[in-house]
């Protein structure tokens, strides 16, 4: 356990007094999927919620989410292994295409993050299975394995992704790094391996703690803090 940082009874205790009980519990309730229902979701689904979480970074979300049925057709409906084998000529024809946004380096992705799942179906026998079963208490690890093995997936954007596809896992978006730096977590923004490794190390801690999972955890402490 980390020395000093605050418990999670005070942290839940102070988003109690800013948004009351039952408006926090609404609030928090998050669409966690167990490992069994993510199992049970198609390789194309992952596919599609990355690259809708690449798009949407620096971007308007509600753009996004508006022309995301182009982009469903623009790359066939996410299929894993039609992606992967994107030709120069799909590419160019995409780069044209208004059905999508129109931002070459991200549609570069679909093809780089298509072939990454291929590749680690073929390494550890499901890309679906490896996100299903990875533990919540080295959430960061797979974070680290998203941004080393696949293209534009940062530590923030991946949080993202895995978090619309139903893993549980934190978001640290401002309020909650606020909070983390309240609860004396963290000292900075997180930008080294020792912090992430700090916050994952509280994260476990509050979970031991409260019975929580990770999401619910970090909708708390956006919660406790900030103009959540």
């Amino acid at each position: 356990m980390i020395k000093n940082i605050k418990t999670f009874e005070e942290i839940y205790e102070r988003a109690v007094k800013r948004k009351g009980e039952e408006n926090l519990l609404s609030l928090i309730d998050a669409s966690i999927k167990t490992p069994a229902q993510l199992k049970a979701i198609n390789a194309d689904r992952y596919l599609s919620t990355m690259t809708k979480a690449i798009f949407k970074a620096g971007f308007v979300w509600k753009i996004i989410e508006y022309k995301w049925p182009g982009f469903e057709e623009a790359f066939w409906n996410f299929n894993v292994n039609r992606c992967a084998w994107m030709s120069p000529d799909d590419l160019d024809s995409l780069y044209g295409d208004d059905r999508i946004i129109k931002n070459a380096m991200k549609i570069n992705t679909v093809s780089v993050n298509a072939t990454m799942i291929l590749e680690l179906d073929e390494e550890k026998g499901s890309f679906v299975e490896l996100i299903a079963d990875w533990p919540s208490d080295d959430y960061i690890g797979l974070l680290d394995l998203l941004h080393k093995r696949g293209s534009r997936l940062g530590k923030l954007t991946s949080q993202y992704f895995l978090r619309a596809i139903g893993k549980d896992g934190f978001v640290l978006s401002r309020d909650v790094i606020a909070a983390l730096l309240n609860a004396r977590v963290l000292d900075k923004t997180p930008t080294s391996k020792a912090d992430f490794c700090s916050v994952q190390e509280a994260f476990n801690d509050w979970s031991d703690e409260s019975g929580r999972g990770l999401s619910e955890i970090s909708r708390v402490l956006g919660m406790s803090i900030g103009a959540s």
